[in-house]
């Protein structure tokens, strides 16, 4: 914990000192210079994309596939995976919804006007990009080779094999048991490596608001006002909706249910980290009733299927982005979108800001500037914070719903 608020705290003064450094050269020099000036300050934050982006492929592979091992037999978990990917299905889609429709009614992203600013430095890992369509689509699920998906991190087409190869684990059985524990300690690897990388964004903020105000001047930061208050909203209304129907399914338990999970709440909250309360989270859910082998079943397959905050922070996020370039996304595109993060955002795990690597990858996708998600990286951390702890409500929720569901929801051995 103490960790995360030193990061926090580097975030914050490099913030500070970014808008200071750009203020004084926005104010003190002449526009050439400060074209100058913002290129090559901006090296910092391409370098901090670079390393996102690195671990983009493994990331989503070995999360996947670990999770989706975790069925064991599925002729004997089908009807309770059904029921969990109907839960996780509908969660999604109306996590992701409630996100485009409110940045689509509170617009965070416009009035900063940033169509000047220098895309260059993110070109190479846009790469060669067509005209979204249905065959391109396609194109972009289906994967022809996984080394080529791996090399180009084409994330639709990692997912794909990555699905295949999960079902097939767990359709072996016992014969897939070292694979997987090695691909499970494969994927532990890649999250201590995005907490590595996560270490040099106060650098990539440095780099990325010294070079804005340089250009744009302090007006940047009504943008930051705007972004939190209305995440805030949106977060707001996406908690009135899991509670309203957690206590349509739940009724009188769901009170003690927000009790018992207040402490993992709280964890998840201060450390920017869902899963950092994962150990937390199965005991108390066990406690309150669950049957453990339906928490051992349903909590892991929710930490990669079900994280309802940050789904709901990608399409927020992304088409802010999209308006503070002036980028101008149609329903149909906006739909397309949704569909596209239903996709990726599956196989993130929850730590610490992973979800701003799927964010990235949609932006290249959809012709967003890659290098926005530096725009929004200085507030990002904030806004973790209420996503983590609402990943943590939506994963509670969903075994508890299924264990009653399946009949297997017991008195509380402590309440």
């Amino acid at each position: 914990m103490k960790k995360a608020n030193n990061l926090t705290l580097y975030i914050v003064v490099a913030m500070i000192a970014g808008a200071v450094l750009g203020y004084f050269i926005h104010e003190h020099y002449e526009p050439a210079a400060i074209e100058v000036f913002s290129k090559n300050i901006k090296l910092l934050t391409t370098i901090f994309l670079r390393l996102i982006q690195m671990v983009i492929a493994p990331l989503v592979f070995t999360t996947l596939v670990v999770g989706i091992s975790k069925l064991g037999d599925l002729k004997t978990v089908g009807r309770v995976g059904g029921k969990a990917m109907l839960w996780f299905v509908s969660a999604s889609l109306i996590s992701l919804l409630i996100g485009m429709v409110l940045v689509n009614i509170l617009k965070p992203g416009e009035g900063i006007a940033l169509t000047n600013v220098d895309v260059t430095g993110a070109s190479d890992l846009v790469g060669k990009t067509q005209a979204f369509s249905l065959p391109g689509f396609i194109d972009h699920v289906f994967p022809k080779s996984m080394f080529e998906a791996l090399a180009n991190n084409e994330i639709l087409q990692i997912v794909i094999f990555s699905v295949f190869f999960g079902v097939a684990a767990a359709a072996m059985g016992q014969k897939t048991k070292g694979l997987m524990l090695a691909f499970e300690n494969g994927a532990h690897i890649i999250l201590k490596m995005v907490g590595y990388v996560m270490n040099f964004a106060p650098i990539g903020v440095f780099g990325a608001i010294a070079s804005v105000i340089a250009t744009k001047g302090l007006s940047i930061f009504i943008f930051y006002g705007k972004y939190l208050l209305y995440f805030l909203i949106g977060i707001g209304v996406l908690w009135i909706f899991l509670i309203t129907i957690g206590f349509i399914i739940l009724k009188k338990r769901m009170p003690s249910l927000l009790r018992v999970i207040t402490n993992p709440l709280v964890i998840a909250f201060s450390t920017t980290s869902s899963e950092a309360v994962f150990p937390k989270l199965t005991e108390e859910l066990e406690r309150f009733g669950c049957k453990d082998k339906i928490v051992s079943f349903l909590l892991p397959l929710g930490y990669s299927f079900n994280l309802d905050g940050s789904m709901m922070y990608m399409t927020f996020a992304s088409m802010a982005i999209a308006q503070a370039y002036g980028i101008h996304l149609d329903i149909g595109t906006q739909l397309t979108m949704l569909l596209v993060l239903m996709l990726t955002s599956k196989g993130i795990a929850g730590v610490p800001r992973a979800s701003l690597v799927v964010v990235t990858a949609t932006c290249a996708m959809f012709h967003i500037p890659p290098e926005g998600i530096a725009l929004i990286l200085p507030i990002d951390h904030f806004c973790d914070m209420f996503r983590s702890a609402t990943n943590v409500l939506g994963n509670s929720l969903a075994t508890t719903v299924v264990s009653k569901w399946e009949g297997a929801l017991e008195l509380p051995t402590q309440e």
